[in-house]
């Protein structure tokens, strides 16, 4: 398990809209434009193999800006493909407030990150104490039946709670900005909310109107 003292005070941003990566969650990527191909490559010469996934903010007086806070993910999975393109797996590691960006040679973004607001995320699975297994796989099998979303049930059921929500929150097709409101949530409690929230806004139809139940 990663230290605090271990994290570095500059990593670089891989910025990707809609993509959500939470701490002790998996996210697998595609990776083949060549400044991200050049990014891998350097991560990999690093201790840590972190990079930040952050979601650029949206909106036309928004161009080039990220949102304020990613998650760093480590790389524990990595294949070539033929063509030369990598098929990588990160390793959520700690949430991160954006700094400012570090200028310098290399084709993607690099910045300044502070970790301090997000000490918890280096410790064990969090517990949510009340939450109802029962009630959450109601509201999620209507979510998954209006949305025509197929899943393994039975892993759903035997899944821990944090291993539960978290997979959720980064699988479910909600818009970029629902995402960052997940990611931002101070605890698990709060996340299962903010998903429950989620699930139900869709099921009455979101901003159509038109119900989905």
């Amino acid at each position: 398990m990663m230290k605090a003292a271990d994290l570095p005070d500059t990593i670089p941003m891989f910025p990707l809209a809609g993509a959500l990566l939470l701490p002790r969650a998996r996210l697998p990527l595609h990776i083949f434009e060549p400044r991200y191909l050049q990014m891998l490559e350097d991560m990999m010469k690093t201790p840590q193999r972190l990079v930040g996934i952050i979601q650029p903010r949206e909106g036309p007086a928004a161009a080039g800006r990220l949102h304020a806070i990613g998650c760093a993910g480590r790389l524990t999975g990595f294949s070539e493909t033929e063509d030369g393109r990598y098929m990588v797996t990160l390793t959520g590691i700690s949430r991160f407030r954006l700094g400012a960006e570090v200028e310098g040679f290399q084709p993607y973004r690099r910045a300044k990150v502070d970790w301090s607001s997000f000490t918890r995320d280096l410790g064990g699975a969090e517990e949510d104490k009340r939450f109802d297994r029962d009630v959450f796989m109601a509201a999620l099998s209507r979510y998954f039946e209006a949305m025509e979303l197929a899943t393994d049930w039975s892993s759903l059921r035997d899944a821990d709670e944090e291993l539960l929500i978290n997979s959720l929150s980064m699988l479910c097709p909600f818009p970029p900005e629902d995402k960052q409101a997940l990611l931002e949530a101070p605890s698990l409690t709060t996340r299962r909310e903010t998903l429950v929230t989620l699930i139900e806004f869709a099921l009455r139809g979101g901003l159509n109107g038109d119900t989905l139940q």
